[in-house]
């Protein structure tokens, strides 16, 4: 059982995404292994105010191009679909925890890659939006 203290500081942590930010912050410097890592961190940290203060989008480690990737292995004959539990287990792999359940072409377990792409993209934005939007 946690003291008041440490309840405190776990609902402040969660209330402004720090874990989260960490998390992401840590990914982003693993993945370009930078030369300089504390600049490289403030950049990022600077990225992500302008990103806040503009509405735009963070940084993300994943591109379309990755996403293609992704296809390419779910779908290797190229049907321009994939199966519902390709769908939901390629992003879950991603690290994307909260996703549409009920995707375009669910009923007919029929995913197209647009789809994909399109459901992939905002769950990606959703995970590494480390910050509340103005």
């Amino acid at each position: 059982m946690a003291n008041p203290r440490e309840e405190e500081a776990t609902v402040y942590l969660e209330k402004h995404k720090i874990m989260d930010l960490m998390e992401n912050l840590t990914s982003m410097l693993l993945f370009h292994r930078p030369q300089n890592p504390r600049e490289f961190l403030i950049e990022q940290l600077k990225l992500l105010k302008h990103c806040q203060q503009s509405g735009g989008s963070g940084p993300n480690l994943f591109n379309i191009s990755n996403l293609d990737s992704v296809l390419g292995i779910l779908d290797p004959t190229n049907q321009k679909y994939i199966t519902f539990a390709q769908y939901k287990h390629a992003l879950t792999m991603l690290g994307i925890k909260d996703f549409n359940e009920c995707p375009e072409g669910v009923n007919e377990d029929r995913i197209s890659h647009e789809t994909f792409r399109r459901e992939a993209k905002d769950g990606l934005q959703r995970s590494s939006a480390t910050f509340a939007q103005l």
